[in-house]
């Protein structure tokens, strides 16, 4: 059998040139989460199959790669189902891991905890631009804080960072689980419809209000509630008059502090970011995950055509696996997208500048080798980066594959 030098479809190999990139990134990240405060944390990349498939990860629990027992806990011939194969599965995102890992050592860890996780989750996912089925996830979540400061601390860190890479203008959306609740109910779509509601929802961006409609009245529901669904979403500003204006509206259908909740995030992360970009309430933000329970956000840049980063409020989670509940708040951004998006910018790492080579020709002689090798760690010891190299016989080429790979300075050391 012919061995594949491809890699698996929906993963890709990282030439130098965009790692030199993806570790700039990492370490902006860890500087800037770290002055926020947070700790970087490890999880395993495999986790329980129970707590995959909790019902906690909406859509994602469709795509998981599953792991077959091993050794003789794997009967083939006995199995009848597929719990009796699989124990275990990749990661499909970082926040069940984290609330498992709280729940397992809460004891030993401060409260409120400000945790930093990033790492490769797995998705069987379409692979597309910006989508892999493995690829680099990079959350901060605070556990143990139940007042709004969780969400304009996650806030003003997520935008923060984004500033330090050169982004602005971007646009944060807000919204709170409870309002779309509150206009589900005000509108008469039963209960126990809700999740079927806002995945049609979701859709708005997509399919506009029209087509919202025809798969609300398509699914069964009447279309009354239907129409009077969509006309609150059309009347609805985007700024701290629509929050009151839909509070005063929806009346005892939403609950008493949501509406300042919001108002209290908005007005304080106003208050106090650094960087240039648009903090707007939008009442059709849905957020794919189940597991929300109230406010949750999103930023998107017109230049990727959707998200960026996307998180929110998940306070039963980690009280599934302790019993106690435990307010819990985070906030993603979507590591390969940010990098999709420098990529195609042509972005530079600040300092490349500083990167030297030395091509020694082969055959040199050891003196001269030794003087360059001498002169190299000189520079090294000063932060220049420096590589010592053999000559190839293609030297032009070889001169461009080190620039691709972000050197830029070379001094040839010839035998005569």
């Amino acid at each position: 059998m012919a061995l594949k030098k491809k890699p698996v479809t929906g993963m890709k190999d990282i030439l130098p040139e965009e790692m030199q990139i993806r570790d700039y990134v990492i370490r902006l990240i860890k500087e800037t989460y770290g002055n926020f405060g947070f700790s970087s944390i490890e999880t395993p990349c495999v986790e329980h199959i129970e707590n995959l498939c909790s019902k906690q990860g909406g859509e994602n629990e469709k795509l998981i790669f599953k792991i077959l027992k091993r050794g003789e806990k794997l009967n083939l011939d006995a199995a009848e189902k597929e719990e009796d194969l699989v124990d275990s599965g990749l990661r499909y995102d970082l926040t069940v891991p984290l609330s498992r890992y709280y729940s397992n050592n809460a004891n030993n860890l401060p409260t409120p905890f400000k945790a930093l996780q990033m790492g490769s989750v797995f998705r069987a996912d379409r692979p597309q631009k910006g989508r892999f089925r493995q690829f680099m996830q990079c959350d901060i979540d605070i556990l143990g804080d139940a007042t709004y400061l969780a969400e304009v601390e996650l806030i003003l860190a997520t935008t923060t960072l984004l500033g330090k890479l050169g982004f602005s203008g971007f646009k944060v959306r807000i919204n709170d689980r409870r309002f779309l609740k509150a206009m589900a109910s005000y509108c008469g779509f039963p209960q126990e419809s809700y999740d079927q509601v806002f995945i049609i929802l979701d859709k708005l961006d997509k399919i506009g209000p029209d087509g919202v409609l025809a798969d609300l009245v398509a699914s069964g529901f009447s279309k009354e509630s239907a129409e009077r669904y969509l006309e609150l979403f059309q009347t609805v500003t985007p700024d701290a008059a629509g929050i009151r204006m839909l509070r005063d509206t929806l009346g005892d259908h939403l609950p008493e502090d949501a509406a300042e909740n919001l108002l209290n995030i908005i007005s304080s992360v106003n208050a106090t970011r650094v960087s240039e970009f648009d903090l707007a309430f939008d009442p059709a933000l849905v957020r794919g995950m189940s597991y929300y329970t109230g406010t949750i956000f999103e930023i998107e840049m017109e230049e990727f055509g959707s998200s960026v980063a996307g998180g929110g409020r998940y306070d039963e989670m980690i009280g599934k696996f302790t019993g106690m509940q435990t307010p819990a708040c985070g906030f993603s951004i979507g590591f390969e997208r940010i990098i999709t998006i420098l990529l195609d910018r042509g972005f530079q790492v600040p300092g490349a500048s500083d990167n030297q080579v030395f091509l020694l020709e082969r055959g040199v002689a050891r003196e001269k080798m030794c003087a360059a090798m001498k002169e190299a760690m000189e520079l090294r010891e000063k932060g220049v980066r420096v590589l010592v190299a053999q000559m190839n016989k293609n030297k032009k080429f070889q001169k461009e594959q080190l620039m691709k790979a972000g050197f830029t300075e070379f001094k040839d050391i010839y035998k005569d």
